[in-house]
């Protein structure tokens, strides 16, 4: 994965749970799986990359099958369980992260 940075110098740390999903933590935004994140603060910081990079690993952590070639390309596909983000099981917190990290980069014109 390309080193990404942005302004607000949110540092990256993988946190992982014995036999759960990995999840990201922000010094900025709080982690992945147990922090609501604001659009506020990930509007005023993180780049389109940034925002890519982290919604989506959202998802590969939970064993997700990328369909575009950029998603293949981060990510990879090796031990993907499914295509389905419905059924990879992910938090209330997770699905709303993803989803609010989706509205910056819909509201910064980021590319799909």
């Amino acid at each position: 994965m390309r080193n990404v940075t942005f302004r607000a110098a949110a540092f990256f740390a993988l946190v992982v749970y014995g036999g759960a999903a990995a999840a990201d933590c922000y010094d900025v935004f709080g982690c992945t799986d147990r922090d609501q994140f604001r659009l506020g603060d990930l509007m005023s910081g993180p780049n389109c990359e940034f925002l890519y990079v982290m919604r989506n690993r959202i998802y590969a952590q939970h064993g997700y099958c990328f369909q575009t070639a950029r998603g293949i390309a981060t990510f990879g596909n090796a031990g993907c369980v499914s295509s389905n983000a419905n059924a990879l099981g992910l938090s209330s917190i997770e699905l709303g992260n993803a989803t609010t990290i989706l509205q910056a980069e819909h509201a910064k014109g980021c590319p799909e």
